[in-house]
C-alpha cells in the first residue's frame, strides 16, 4: 500500500536522464525545487506520464509495505522497457517472452525451452539446462556423446563426523565438519562448493542421482576420457595416466597454487572438478590438492577416478569405506 506521508522532503533531487523517444516522463525528474511533493505523488506521475498501468509486484519492489526511493529508482532503471508478452516481468529480465514455449512463465530467470517431440514436457538440451535436484539446480556439460553434471552432488539426507562411518552402512560427510546436524553442515563453505563426500554404501543408495541419471560406471568414465583425447590404450591402465586429459577436467580456479607449481587446470571440458579432498582413515584431508570421484564398479582399481596437480588422471582403488565425491551421467536413451 503507498502511504502518502512516507519519505517526504522539502527536496528531492534525481539525476538527469535520456528522455525516452516516445515518452516525456523524464521531464518529472529535472533538478529543481519539489517541495509539498511525496514520492507516492511522484511515482503516480511517473506512471501516468510513462503511460503505463501498475504492473504488479514492481510497484513495491522491495516488498517493505510502501513506495519509497528504491522502489522508484527500480521503475526508472527499466525506463523505456518494454513487456512485450504481458506477463508482468519487464523484457530487460524476462528471459523467456516466446508465449509458445513450453516453459513459458516457468520462472523469468529460465530460458525459453523447446517441446520438438510434442509431448508436452521441454526438451532437454545438455549445457543449456540445469537439473532440479533436492532443492538445487545441477549445471549440466556435454562431453563428447555423454551428459555429466558440472558439479558434485549434494544430496545430504543426514551427516557424521569424519570418526564415523565402516563398509556396510550409507555415510555422508561434509569436509571440515564434524557434528551430525544436516542443516549445520548445508552452511559449511565447502558443501557449498564441493559438495558432499559419501562412503560406498550411500553410493549405492537410490536419490544421490535424479531419475534419468545414474552414477558412471568405470567403463563409462573411460569412454569421457577417450573423449578428451586419451588413446585406448591408457585408458586401460591403471594409476596415474593419460596426461592432459587431467588439465582438461580440472577447474580453472581452486587448486593449491606455490610459487613453484599451480594445480590450476585449464577446465576445456566443463567438468570444473574441483580438489574437494577425501574423509579416509577417519580424517579429512587433500582438500585443495586433490579430488575422487566414485564411479559405481565396485572392482577395486576401478573404483575411483583421482585428480591432483598434475595433468593425469587416476584409476585407483579406495576403501569402502572412504569418502568421496560423486557426479551424475545422463542416461542413454
Amino acid at each position: 500500500m503507498i502511504q502518502e506521508g512516507a519519505k517526504n522532503a522539502e527536496r528531492v533531487e534525481f539525476p538527469v536522464i535520456a528522455r525516452h523517444p516516445q515518452h516525456d516522463a523524464v521531464s518529472l525528474f529535472h533538478q529543481e525545487e519539489t517541495a509539498g511533493l511525496t514520492l507516492a505523488k511522484l511515482y503516480d506521475q511517473v506512471i501516468q506520464a510513462w503511460g503505463q498501468s501498475e504492473c504488479g509486484e514492481l510497484l513495491d519492489s522491495n516488498q517493505d509495505g510502501y513506495i519509497g526511493v528504491e522502489d522508484l529508482m527500480n521503475l526508472l532503471s527499466h525506463f523505456g522497457d518494454s513487456d512485450s508478452d504481458l506477463d508482468g516481468v519487464f523484457d530487460s529480465v524476462d528471459l523467456c517472452t516466446d508465449l509458445t514455449a513450453c516453459n513459458y512463465l516457468a520462472q523469468p530467470t529460465e530460458p525459453c525451452g523447446l517441446d520438438a517431440d510434442g509431448d508436452g514436457v521441454c526438451d532437454f538440451y545438455c549445457g543449456a539446462n540445469t537439473v532440479h535436484h533436492y532443492g538445487y539446480e545441477y549445471p549440466t556439460v556435454q562431453i563428447g556423446d555423454q551428459c555429466w553434471f558440472s558439479e558434485n552432488c549434494r544430496y545430504l539426507p543426514e551427516v557424521s563426523p569424519s570418526s564415523e562411518g565402516n563398509d556396510t552402512d550409507p555415510f555422508y560427510y561434509v569436509y571440515g565438519y564434524q557434528g551430525t546436524d544436516v542443516e549445520a553442515a548445508q552452511s559449511n563453505i565447502n558443501y557449498a562448493t564441493t559438495g558432499v563426500l559419501y562412503n560406498w554404501p550411500a553410493v549405492m543408495t537410490d536419490n544421490i542421482c535424479p531419475s534419468g541419471w545414474h552414477i558412471p560406471s568405470d567403463a563409462e568414465w573411460r569412454i569421457m576420457e577417450i573423449s578428451l583425447g586419451m588413446s585406448y590404450a591408457e585408458a586401460e591402465q591403471y594409476y596415474w595416466r593419460g596426461s592432459p586429459v587431467g588439465d582438461y577436467l580440472k577447474s580453472s580456479t581452486g587448486w593449491n597454487v606455490t610459487d613453484q607449481w599451480s594445480g590450476n587446470g585449464s577446465n576445456s571440458s566443463g567438468f570444473a572438478g574441483l580438489p574437494g579432498g577425501e574423509c579416509y582413515v577417519g580424517i579429512f584431508q587433500n582438500i585443495g590438492a586433490g579430488g575422487i570421484w566414485w564411479t559405481s564398479t565396485v572392482t577395486l582399481d576401478q573404483r575411483t577416478r583421482q585428480l591432483d596437480i598434475n595433468d593425469n588422471v587416476g584409476r585407483w582403488g579406495f576403501p569402502l569405506d572412504g569418502g568421496a565425491a560423486v557426479r551424475c551421467l545422463k542416461d542413454t536413451e
